[in-house]
């Protein structure tokens, strides 16, 4: 395939992707609001679920709503059958997501948290299915034609689906005052996590064991031996245990360049006293 094909098609699918999004701008209205006060109604978890490519996006929006503070879990709708419907509270909200809206799973899911009386959000390309018919909302994900020249592989479906659970997240993430410090909370391993949470204490190290540390009338080869059996840097100490210097890799190649033999130095001589 020549170089202007492979772009050409690239291009086609992106920009058909484009318009399946732009499409569900156009068509947020009174149903995302209900959603959206409907999960806040709400004292649980918001359950997502979905089978194949939208159970892929189904745990997507499920971790990008947990981790912008509105908890969240995925429940496979084939194993729900088989008892994970445990994971499911009274107190939750279900997210049930599927583009026909009609899978067989489903059929079998949906009167078991109907009987629970769990309000059901339905994120699905058919309004008339027996999911939207079950649902208390249903947000409408209907595009005219899927990336694939077979308009059958979910590409186009399953992006704008996915832009309408971040676009969902992030109006809970304002409503309930989620701020930068819960993100970080949330995220201790990340940028964001360290930037806030993380402190000098944290990383530093304490102890003879593990910080270097010779007196300033110690000899260079005990200086040598301390840096090489720690850090490559040793600290020295008056005899109030003060520490009153440094002694750096450097500082002793420093020394070795001027004086042939910086054996007859002490510490002392050698540190830098304002590192």
């Amino acid at each position: 395939m020549r170089e202007e094909k492979i772009l050409a098609i690239a291009r086609d699918v992106l920009q058909k992707e484009k318009e399946g999004i732009q499409a569900i701008i156009d068509g947020l209205g009174e149903d995302f609001i209900r959603a959206v006060r409907l999960i806040l109604s709400k004292k649980g978890r918001v359950i997502v679920t979905g089978l194949g490519k939208s159970g892929i996006v189904a745990k997507k929006i499920a971790a990008t709503l947990t981790s912008t503070g509105t908890p969240a879990i995925y429940l496979h709708p084939t194993e729900s059958l088989h008892g994970d419907l445990g994971i499911v509270s009274r107190d939750d909200v279900v997210l049930a997501i599927s583009k026909s809206g009609e899978s067989d799973e489903f059929h079998l899911l949906i009167p078991l948290l109907k009987r629970w009386n769990l309000p059901i959000i339905a994120i699905t390309a058919n309004k008339d299915s027996e999911l939207a018919h079950n649902s208390d909302v249903v947000l409408e994900v209907k595009v005219d034609k899927e990336a694939c020249p077979y308009d059958l592989a979910p590409t186009v479906s399953t992006t704008a689906t996915m832009a309408l659970g971040d676009a969902l997240s992030v109006v809970l993430l304002f409503e309930k005052n989620f701020r930068l410090e819960d993100f970080a909370a949330l995220h201790p391993g990340g940028f964001i996590g360290k930037r806030f949470w993380l402190k000098v204490e944290d990383m530093m190290l304490t102890g003879e064991k593990y910080v270097p540390v010779v007196g300033t009338d110690a000899d260079m080869k005990q200086v040598i031996l301390e840096m090489t059996a720690k850090r490559g840097i040793t600290s020295v100490v008056n005899e109030e245990k003060k520490v009153v210097g440094v002694i750096t890799d450097g500082d002793l190649r420093r020394l070795l360049e001027r004086e042939s033999d910086i054996f007859r130095f002490k510490a002392s001589d050698v540190m830098n006293r304002n590192p």
